[in-house]
């Protein structure tokens, strides 16, 4: 028994491993960053991320992390603080530079930006895709009032689709090239994108137009705001919510899932805004309840990543 003790007394404990250093250190840190902050911001998109491989959801945050402090530059925290519009716009044509320098790197000292230019470069995309994003960021930093479908769908293509596009990017990593497959996916994915942001812009319609200064549907006035335009709205919104679902299924498994419950979390807000009264609409927004996403997204686990 004693001689059992000195001998455990008498070991030299195992040193800790020491600790990394250098750009690994630094990607994984850039990485763990954007995570929170998908984490701190988003519930549908962060709950439908979780549902994805582990190189997916961090693909995933690295371009939400971005996406996201921009439009926080554009009219959240920034305004808050009392940054004037003009301030604002310089920010964010830095951090556009900032961005564009960094692919060209590999580096920044800005940790989402670093994040955002290594899943670029991992997954082959570039300034193709985040010039008419942050272009459709500069449109929100003055009032808006589109009245023509042109203005609104090249709005929606930078400030939407162009992102469901990069994170198509990242779910396509390691398969062969297929031209027509590629087309048939980002034909999709532009349309989930588009049907996203159109279903955000009329759960917001009121506000918007009276805090913000923004009508981007050409010939809509929230103050006249009738069934008649709700339904056309909700009618255009379902027909991209379809072209979407019929190219779900093909996706790569790591993300079908994921892909499939945020669709299904917007098809619901989609019938909960059919179902509000116009009137009612522009005034409250429209949500759906936890108990019904956690339900549609075990529904879709249940059907493999069918929508």
């Amino acid at each position: 028994m004693s001689t059992r003790t000195t001998q455990r007394t008498t070991q030299r404990p195992t040193a800790p491993p020491a600790p990394s250093t250098g750009l690994a250190l630094y990607d994984r840190t850039a990485a763990e960053g954007s995570a929170r902050v998908i984490r701190a911001y988003s519930t549908s998109f962060g709950l439908a991320s979780r549902l994805c491989s582990p190189a997916v959801r961090e693909h995933l945050a690295e371009v939400y992390a971005l996406v996201r402090i921009a439009d926080e530059l554009v009219d959240g925290p920034a305004e808050e603080a009392g940054l004037p519009c003009e301030r604002r716009r310089e920010l964010l044509d830095a951090l556009e530079a900032d961005t564009e320098a960094a692919f060209e790197s590999g580096y920044s000292a800005n940790l989402v930006v670093h994040a955002f230019a290594r899943a670029a470069r991992r997954s082959g995309f570039g300034q193709e895709l985040t010039r008419p994003f942050f272009a459709s960021m500069r449109r929100d930093l003055e009032p808006i009032a589109f009245t023509e479908e042109r203005e609104l769908d090249e709005y929606v293509y930078g400030s939407a689709e162009v992102v469901g596009l990069m994170c198509l990017r990242g779910f396509a990593i390691g398969l062969a090239p297929d031209a027509e497959r590629d087309a048939r996916w980002e034909r999709g994915a532009r349309a989930l994108g588009s049907a996203f942001q159109r279903v955000n812009f009329l759960r917001d319609l009121g506000e918007d137009a009276s805090l913000r200064g923004r009508r981007y549907f050409p010939g809509v006035d929230p103050a006249s705001f009738s069934e008649a335009q709700q339904l056309r709205l909700l009618d255009g919104i379902d027909a991209e919510l379809a072209e979407a679902a019929a190219v779900i299924p093909e996706l790569p498994r790591g993300c079908r899932i994921a892909v499939a419950a945020a669709h299904g979390l917007f098809g619901e807000l989609s019938v909960r805004l059919r179902r509000t009264p116009a009137a009612e609409l522009v005034t409250r927004r429209v949500r759906v309840p936890a108990p019904r996403k956690l339900a549609i997204v075990a529904r879709v686990i249940a059907r493999g990543g069918r929508p």
